[in-house]
This record gives C-alpha cells, sequence and structure tokens, in this order.
C-alpha cells in the first residue's frame, strides 16, 4: 500500500480543488474506443460530475453517503481511527451487513484510544494497528455501531474476506525488535490475522503463521478449494498461495508456496515485453521453508526456486471462476498492471494471463485495491505518487477496456473497495483523514 514520501504526506490531512478528471482510453491490445470531448461515449457510466460537496466526483445518477469518518465516537469507547484501508462487506444475518476496514497505522499514530488487548506492544503500548467493524442496517445502511476489533498490529493493508464470513487483515510490516519504526518492538510482524465478522469487540489476535510472514497486501479465498492466494507489496515480489490443513481453519496450518509461471521468470516488463497482454501461461506451484522467515527473505527464497517477480502485487478479488491482482508499479511504463489467474481446481494446472497494462498516467495511475463488480467489471482504487494526486476509481470492463468511476478531491488515495451482497451498494475509504463512503445508482446489469 502506501509508502508515503515526505512531500506525499505533508498533503494526507487536506483537502484541494480537484484537477480536471482523467479520461481512460484502453491499454496496449486492449483499447477503448477514443475519446473526443468531454461528453463522448465510454464503455462505464458517462463523464464525471463535479460534487457539490468537494470530495468525491461521480457520474450522473450515482450518488454517495457518507459512513464514518475519522475521530467519530465509536460504541467501545474509542474514536474511528486514521489510515482506513482494505476492507471488506459480510451479511451477518437478522438484516445487518458489516464492514471490516483495516487501518494501517505505525506505532507512533493515534489509535483512537486504549486498545485493552492485542497482539504486539512498542515500549510497552500496544501497537495502534488493526481493524474497526461497522455494522449497518442492509436496507437503509443505518450506521448501528462501530468499534475496534483487532489491536496491536502495524501496517494493516489490505486482506480479503473469506466464504466462512471472516476476514483476513494482512500486515505489510515484516518488522520485528530493533527493526524498522524504531526500538521497543516486542514481537515480529509480518503476519495474516482473522476477523470474524460476527465480532462484537476485541477478538483474540492469533497471527497466523504458517501462511508466512512478508510484506503483505491482499489475500483472497478460492471458494472451490479453499486455498488462500496473497499478494506482496514488493519490487521484486512473488505471488503466494496457502494450502490449509483444515478448510476453514487456517489456524491449523497448512502449505505455504509461491507461483512458478511455465517460460517466464518477470511478469514486470520494465525491461522488456515479457509478458504480452491477453496471452495466457501455465502455471506451478513450489513449496517454501521456514515461512515464519525471520530474515523476510521468502520472496528471494521463492525466486531461487523459479518464481515469477511481480512489481507490488496489490488488490487481489474473486471473480466468478477467476481472480485479479494489481501490480502497481508494473509495466513498461511502471504506472501498473492487472493480472488474471484462473485457478484449476484439480489435475489442471492453474493459468494466468496479464489482463491490463497501462502506457500512460490518463489511462491508468498506480492501481492498488481492487474489486469485482455484481456485473464483472472491475473497480480498482489509484494510489499516485506525486506530491499533488489525482486519485481515481477506475473501471475496467470485461474486454479490457478502462474508464473512470470516481474522482477524489482529496489529497489522499482511495482504498477498500467492496460491494454489499446485494450488489447494491459500493463501498470505499479515503485513507487519510479516514472516510467511508457508500456509492449507489444505475449499476450495469
Amino acid at each position: 500500500m502506501s509508502l508515503n514520501t515526505p512531500s506525499r504526506r505533508q498533503f494526507l490531512s487536506t483537502t484541494g480543488s480537484a484537477f480536471a478528471a482523467l479520461l481512460a482510453s484502453g491499454c496496449m491490445t486492449r483499447v477503448a474506443p477514443a475519446l473526443t470531448g468531454a461528453g463522448s461515449a465510454l464503455p462505464g457510466y458517462g463523464p464525471l460530475v463535479p460534487d457539490p460537496a468537494g470530495m468525491l466526483d461521480l457520474p450522473q445518477g450515482f450518488s454517495y453517503r457518507l459512513l464514518s469518518s475519522l475521530g467519530d465516537a465509536m460504541d467501545d469507547g474509542g474514536t474511528v481511527p486514521d489510515k482506513a484501508d482494505g476492507m471488506g462487506c459480510l451479511d451477518i444475518g437478522n438484516g445487518e451487513i458489516v464492514l471490516v476496514r483495516n487501518h494501517e497505522l505505525i506505532p507512533s499514530d493515534d489509535a483512537g484510544g486504549p486498545i485493552a488487548k492485542g497482539f504486539g506492544t512498542h515500549n510497552g503500548k500496544t501497537v495502534s494497528g488493526g481493524t474497526t467493524n461497522i455494522v449497518l442496517d442492509a436496507k437503509t445502511l443505518e450506521v448501528k455501531r462501530q468499534f475496534r476489533t483487532l489491536g496491536g498490529t502495524i501496517r494493516n493493508c489490505s486482506g480479503g474476506v473469506t466464504p466462512w464470513g471472516s476476514w483476513l487483515t494482512c500486515e505489510e510490516a515484516p518488522t520485528g525488535p530493533g527493526q524498522r519504526y524504531g526500538e521497543g518492538l516486542a514481537v515480529n510482524h509480518g503476519w495474516v490475522f482473522e476477523v470474524p465478522g460476527n465480532a462484537t469487540g476485541l477478538v483474540e489476535p492469533t497471527p497466523l503463521r504458517a501462511m508466512g510472514r512478508f510484506n503483505h497486501e491482499a489475500a483472497c479465498v478460492d471458494p472451490e478449494t479453499g486455498i488462500v492466494y496473497m499478494t506482496e507489496d514488493r519490487d521484486e515480489g512473488v505471488l503466494y498461495r496457502f494450502i490449509p490443513n483444515t478448510r476453514t481453519k487456517l489456524a491449523d496450518g497448512g502449505r505455504l508456496q509461491a507461483m512458478v509461471i511455465d517460460g517466464l521468470k518477470d511478469t514486470r516488463n520494465w525491461d522488456a515485453a515479457t509478458m504480452p497482454v491477453s496471452k495466457t501461461f501455465t502455471t506451478r506451484w513450489v513449496d517454501l521453508d521456514d515461512v515464519e522467515a525471520p530474515k523476510d527473505d521468502l520472496r528471494t527464497q521463492a525466486a531461487t526456486k523459479g518464481a515469477a517477480l511481480i512489481a507490488r502485487g496489490e488488490g487481489l478479488h474473486m471473480g466468478e471462476d477467476e481472480m485479479y491482482f494489481c501490480s502497481t508499479s508494473g509495466g513498461a511504463n511502471k504506472l501498473g498492471q492487472i493480472f488474471k489467474l484462473i485457478p484449476g481446481r484439480g489435475s489442471a494446472p492453474d493459468r494466468v494471463e496479464l489482463f491490463f497494462e497501462s502506457e500512460s498516467s490518463d489511462q491508468f495511475n498506480y492501481g492498488d485495491n481492487l474489486c469485482v463488480s455484481p456485473n464483472g467489471h472491475l473497480i480498482v482504487c489509484e494510489d499516485q505518487y506525486t506530491d499533488v494526486v489525482d486519485n481515481h476509481l477506475r473501471g475496467i470492463t470485461p474486454a479490457g477496456e478502462a474508464y473512470d468511476f470516481g474522482g477524489l478531491r482529496m489529497q489522499t488515495e482511495l482504498a477498500g473497495g467492496c460491494f454489499s451482497p446485494d450488489g447494491k451498494w459500493f463501498f470505499v475509504n479515503a485513507y487519510a483523514p479516514t472516510r467511508t463512503v457508500a456509492i449507489t445508482g444505475p449499476w450495469a446489469a
């Protein structure tokens, strides 16, 4: 997620006027219709309409509702923390849905109040990162309650929902005593934790160590097999998968593997176009050893065993029978890629293709979190790396045509995009200051 430079950080708590919305064309062999003006036909919902409130521009007919903001009082006595990141939506019954929301906090950040229990401490104080849950009325979206559900973690970046009703929250922080963020950490970090959607308060902070210690980003469970796929936010990262010993009980352990692409060692296309758009490659998976990785070297071990390099793997989300994942800085112009992985689910091998690669910043600029919408389109959250940012929600059709879906008028990134179970609402976060909104409108069938 955000590896913010000092010049970027100075803007995170301010808002400002947006630039004109960037209009997306296609990329590489997948080309969107040519644009001739603001009213040109797009494969999406049309041009963005300026938001009178100055927060989020959306197409005609769409609107948003602000659900939760930094500093709002929560039901457990704390306040909503900052740096809202990855997020998932789950049906918890009784006419309620829940948003489980990550907070990418480091030890020096404000936790929004004391945390009664958590995984790790820094100089004797519970580390501030973790998750909050927002329980909503499924029909009206009334906020019924919100509260802290995980504490004591560092930089909870993205994650993924499970078919059994929980959220996997991932630490983007393979650090420990005497390492990054200063002295005073009591334990090693860099793990995945599980938060039940029906939690009513702080859960037991159990690290799922068998799932590996690395610079975690997102997770995605194949509902047919129970296998968990995971991305890694590193320039020389790889794609991982975890085969659990007991389906639905990840704490029972399992095997961690890395993806090898037959005939291809590098997907990044930085020095040469080694992975063309839309060409399908078969994959295999190699077992990894010493997965608790005290030296933070799993990706090195994986590469030695032939795993394909991926530039800053980020959002990862399941579609109908395939999953999509972002590479934030991949591609010849280092503006981003999106891959499609089709699980073999049996004797057949998994297959992977480069689904989308940006050629210019006005097509697609540093995609981060993503999700698959009910109509099969992708909605991607941008996280640009410029002093002044103009981050968008980008839609991408199944044919690979890109379009604008939203324009954020705050100087921060978009994160955590996810749909309600009924497909009516799209939820997304503005990172800092925390804003969580629900978007609805005339979704295409």
